[in-house]
């Protein structure tokens, strides 16, 4: 068989080593933040925190002011910058990972979609077959009426073997003329 393209044949050696992470671990964690990232409580604390650095280098000790009104509050724009892009990709990876279990819940809904079709359809020839048993199924009526001509039979042949019985008995009655044996030669 050929050489697989898609796999080195030997591991590579690098400078740093790989760092292994728990890709479940990472995935909940950038769920979690990016959850409090879409949240009122963290716009309300960034909202203080802007405002509290504002005001600290707006109107604070000249000594202790770290960024200056002057320069347009350069700090305060480099850490809005720095949340910005942090928070974009860990959207992004929440964002995948809840795909991802969209796609698994799409396939399991499509699984289950299909296993209650097969079992419908199932269903529905089942009861096609009881149907067409039960049309073949004596009702109560017909058995009934079978009985009855049965009883009416039995009834007939009864009468007949009675008036035949009565028949022998008469001419078991009544008396044979004597037979006459033919003369000895």
């Amino acid at each position: 068989m050929a050489d697989r393209f898609d796999t080195p044949k030997e591991a590579r050696r690098t400078l740093v080593p790989r760092l292994r992470l728990d890709q479940d671990a990472v995935g909940r964690a950038t769920e979690g933040i990016a959850r409090f990232l879409g949240t009122p409580r963290f716009l309300i604390w960034l909202t203080v925190f802007c405002a509290v650095w504002l005001a600290w280098n707006a109107w604070g000790p000249v000594g202790l002011r770290f960024d200056k009104a002057d320069n347009g509050f350069t700090a305060l724009t480099l850490m809005l910058s720095l949340q910005a892009s942090y928070a974009a990709p860990l959207i992004l990876l929440a964002q995948n990972r809840q795909d991802d279990r969209d796609r698994v819940t799409a396939e399991q809904d499509r699984q289950r979609a299909e296993r209650n079709l097969a079992d419908t359809e199932y269903l529905a020839r089942e009861m096609a077959a009881l149907r067409l048993a039960l049309s073949e199924v004596a009702t109560r009526d017909f058995v009934r009426s079978e009985l009855r001509n049965l009883l009416e039979d039995l009834a007939e042949r009864q009468d007949e073997d009675d008036d035949r019985r009565d028949r022998d008995d008469r001419r078991d009655h009544t008396v044979a003329p004597p037979r006459t044996r033919p003369a000895q030669k």
